[in-house]
């Protein structure tokens, strides 16, 4: 199995499982939930971590934002149900029909063609009506009128209303204030549905955030994004309802030491100038990998258990760090650039925080460049090479 040293971000499993059993643990029995894995797990590889935890019997299914990412699912034997979070375009309703793809209904028109091509099908399509609480996002108005919509989509052919969901946007905060204004209307427009007999097989509004201060909301099923990926909502969830381990660490290699004299610059505009002799190390990770460039001057990375500041601008492909106070250090040491080492961590959430950025982003923004690894009981299981191949077809 090769092995990568410019750059690899290792993906660690057993974490994944780790944090599912404590979320479990902390909703009612016999509450499922849906493993949200869009944009590619939250950057962490999508298709290794639903292959591991779609044998979870407490794993209802998958949640992605696009038609494209549930297809990648599909394709590569991941057979529970799988929610589209985001809107689908009608030239994928065919796909979503003959794939057994759930799609978040928020239109009438939506409804009617997705029915129209389930009867040419001749199968069944089961959607979830996607209700707005409060997020002004997607989603039907929870009145009375939409209420008289939904029950009209229940009785078109070959469609089932599996499933009525909303989106907390404000759950991870302290105060529930807004949060629970929105589990109250959610729940009132499911009694309008109620009243017009509208079956719901499914109702769920919890996300991760919901999963660890709202158990009122954790209802049929609750989603979990972030925590899936050892990262907490925000820092005002209780965090010991569920601990959490990280599980990318991020790992390259030192390609060049130099010795640089008093007065001399560092990087693209010069915005570090050594006041005394220094050991520099070069790092061959750049903001075209994703590793965020607002770190320039700010930021460290771990080497031999030591920590060592970034000095100058960070580049595209490179930056540079201080390592002279680091006995042994030399070309071909491992850097460790999120994760541990010694007696030192660096977690998402604290680049996240130098940068004036969002942990959720960051983990997103590792890029195809950096291959992925995927650690289990120990042991390599997988590899996500992008660059494997081109991924071009010629028209």
């Amino acid at each position: 199995m090769k092995h990568y040293m410019r750059v690899c971000a290792e993906i660690n499993l057993d974490a994944v499982a780790y944090n599912f059993r404590n979320m479990k643990e902390n909703l009612n029995p016999e509450t499922q939930m849906i493993a949200v894995v869009k944009t590619d797990g939250y950057g962490h590889g999508a298709v290794p971590i639903a292959q591991m935890v779609q044998e979870y019997p407490y794993v209802w299914g998958f949640a992605t934002a696009t038609i494209e990412e549930a297809l990648i699912l599909r394709k590569e034997g991941v057979k529970k149900p799988i929610l589209i979070l985001g809107f689908v375009f009608p030239d994928a309703y065919e796909d979503v029909v003959r794939y057994d793809i759930r799609p978040a209904v928020f239109k009438l028109s939506m409804a009617r063609q997705l029915s129209e091509e389930a009867v040419r099908q001749q199968k069944t399509v089961h959607v979830h009506i996607k209700v707005d609480t409060g997020m002004s996002r997607i989603g039907f108005a929870d009145t009375a009128e939409s209420a008289d919509i939904v029950k009209e989509i229940s009785g078109l052919p070959n469609l089932e209303t599996e499933g009525l969901f909303t989106h907390f946007a404000r759950a991870d905060e302290r105060d529930k204030t807004a949060a629970n204004e929105q589990l109250t209307r959610y729940q009132a427009f499911a009694k309008l549905l109620e009243d017009r007999q509208v079956q719901i097989k499914y109702h769920h509004c919890s996300n991760s955030a919901g999963i660890y201060d709202m158990k009122d909301a954790n209802m049929d099923i609750v989603r979990a994004g972030i925590s899936i990926y050892g990262m907490y909502p925000s820092d005002e969830v209780n965090k010991m309802a569920a601990p959490l381990a990280p599980v990318m660490s991020l790992k390259s290699h030192i390609v060049f030491i130099k010795e640089l004299q008093p007065g001399a610059a560092i990087s693209y505009g010069g915005t570090y100038v050594a006041d005394h002799e220094m050991k520099v190390a070069t790092i061959p990770v750049g903001y075209g990998d994703g590793y965020p460039r607002a770190l320039s001057g700010k930021g460290r990375v771990l080497i031999r258990g030591c920590q060592a500041p970034i000095l100058g601008r960070i580049c595209m492909d490179q930056f540079m760090v201080d390592v002279s106070d680091i006995p042994g250090v030399r070309e071909g040491d491992a850097v460790t650039l999120i994760g541990s080492d010694g007696g030192y961590e660096i977690r998402m959430e604290e680049l996240a925080e130098l940068t004036g950025g969002f942990h959720y982003e960051l983990a997103c923004d590792i890029g195809k460049r950096v291959p992925r690894r995927f650690w289990k009981d120990g042991k390599v299981v997988a590899t996500q090479d992008y660059f494997s191949e081109s991924g071009i077809t010629k028209a």
